[in-house]
């Protein structure tokens, strides 16, 4: 695709944006589809190595240490709290549904221009307000606009577990990934979801863990027991990607299956840790795992796999010091962050340095694609994504945290808004995304707090389920 140099500031209108988003998600499913299929039983693939600079040599791991700075515990608070604010603001205040994407230059109201919420997004919503609720970060001595107590979060994670307990349309306990976020009922052309109501769950479990409250602990376990996860792997050991209902062009199970290493870690583990609805522990056996080697990086990936696909599972999963048969997949994960920070520097110097550099799915000029490296995806073209390092602030924390912090002092509010950074900007196409995503807020809090004291970790690795999972699946 020709390289955009000459776009100013352009504005997708909320249906534009969503049906940009699912197309661009469903062509990416299709490719997965395309590449899992050839990825099994094969060792992965070495891409040549780019023309100009020298690569540098691959270091050991894990990487380095994290000692930050007061100035880098500043920013990171900042980040955060920025962060906490979207998931109280641009949730429905009586469902807990959370925006899918929001403007980021509101003065605390809900974002009207769109009714689209995502399951997804309300996961990591669960998530942020239990860690909003250890840090106080809603609260006006923070030093933010909203003074939000203890009691007023505890009351809107019970109505947003109630409301998906008893109010959300779902199929056999799976939810659909779009949803209008006054009403609950799904937007047209939606599926139900099986990695999306995954990360639904995730939030759900943390919210119980965390809250230890009577009411929560009753309609979270409700929610997480009656999810049928055999129904979801359609006759095989592996899961479906999708199901569309009878009133859909083709409705029942997509074709594409979560069958090769991606961000699916999450799925397989709450399968097969239900005490309900559980999976057998010979699935996770069943995942292809091929290897991609670059430029002295070798690590289990799927060719085509967004930077996201090795951090939203490491977002709740603590797998620190753990291996399966297969690997370890937190050094796997150091591993693909280096390799792609190499990628950006070494393909495309004319645009990335150390102090600007991450691609991943997201909004971009054009409007939503799943793009990055290695090797190369999408129509790249110079636009940086924050969440790309700051999903990878646990894996390679110096690294990350210093582009992070260039880009804020160098763009300043023109990148950095109410909620942090923008999802995506392209400063010398002088386009700045007006809208953040919700995933994308989230998958940055968490590691961000990861990073700091593992909270979300600890917390959620509370729970009997997922450690009893990783202990079926082999982990030791």
């Amino acid at each position: 695709m020709t390289k955009r140099t000459s776009v100013r500031n352009v504005s997708l209108s909320s249906a534009q944006h969503w049906m940009s988003r699912r197309n661009a998600l469903k062509s990416m499913a299709a490719a997965a589809g395309s590449v899992m299929a050839a990825s099994i039983g094969c060792g992965g693939s070495s891409p040549s190595s780019p023309t100009g600079p020298v690569a540098p040599t691959p270091p050991s791991l894990p990487v380095g240490t994290f000692s930050p700075t007061a100035a880098d515990l500043t920013f990171l608070d900042s980040l955060e709290q920025r962060a906490c604010l979207y998931f109280w603001e641009q949730a429905h205040p009586a469902n807990g549904q959370v925006l899918d994407h929001a403007a980021n230059n509101l003065n605390g109201q809900m974002d009207t221009s769109t009714n689209e919420s995502s399951i997804a997004a309300t996961g990591f919503g669960l998530t942020a307000l239990c860690l909003a609720d250890q840090r106080g970060y809603l609260t006006s001595a923070q030093g933010y606009p909203a003074n939000v107590s203890h009691a007023q979060i505890l009351a809107r994670v019970q109505a947003t577990l109630n409301f998906h307990l008893n109010s959300m349309p779902s199929e056999n306990g799976f939810f659909y990934h779009f949803n209008d976020v006054n009403t609950g009922q799904p937007l047209s052309g939606s599926e139900v979801s099986s990695i999306d109501t995954a990360w639904l769950m995730c939030g759900v479990l943390m919210a119980r863990a965390w809250f230890n409250d009577p009411t929560v602990t009753s309609l979270a376990t409700q929610l997480y027991q009656r999810v049928n996860w055999p129904w979801f792997l359609n006759g095989g050991n592996t899961f479906s990607m999708a199901w569309y209902p009878s009133t859909a062009a083709n409705p029942g199970f997509t074709t594409g299956r979560y069958d090769t290493y991606c961000e699916l870690m999450a799925l397989y583990l709450l399968a097969i840790g239900s005490p309900t609805y559980s999976i057998p522990a010979t699935c996770w056996d069943s995942i292809a795992r091929p290897i991609l080697t670059y430029e002295g990086y070798s690590y289990i990936s799927s060719n085509y796999d967004p930077l996201f696909t090795h951090q939203w599972s490491h977002a709740w999963f603590d797998f620190r010091s753990k291996s399966d048969a297969y690997a370890n997949y937190f050094t796997n994960s150091i591993a693909a962050t280096q390799a792609h920070e190499t990628f950006c520097l070494l393909t495309y110097p004319q645009w990335y340095n150390e102090n600007y550099w991450g691609i991943t799915s997201s909004d971009y000029v054009g409007g939503y694609t799943a793009w990055g490296g290695p090797p190369a995806q999408g129509p790249i073209d110079g636009t940086v994504v924050p969440c790309a390092a700051v999903g990878s602030l646990v894996f390679l924390p110096n690294e990350c945290l210093a582009a992070l912090e260039a880009m804020h002092a160098t763009y300043g509010a023109s990148a950095w808004g109410r909620y942090g950074f923008v999802d995506a900007f392209h400063p010398s196409a002088n386009w700045f995304d007006p809208n953040c995503l919700g995933i994308d807020l989230g998958i940055g809090v968490l590691m961000a707090e990861n990073l700091r004291t593992g909270f979300v970790w600890n917390t959620f690795m509370s729970n009997p389920e997922p450690a009893s999972a990783m202990k079926l699946a082999g982990f030791h």
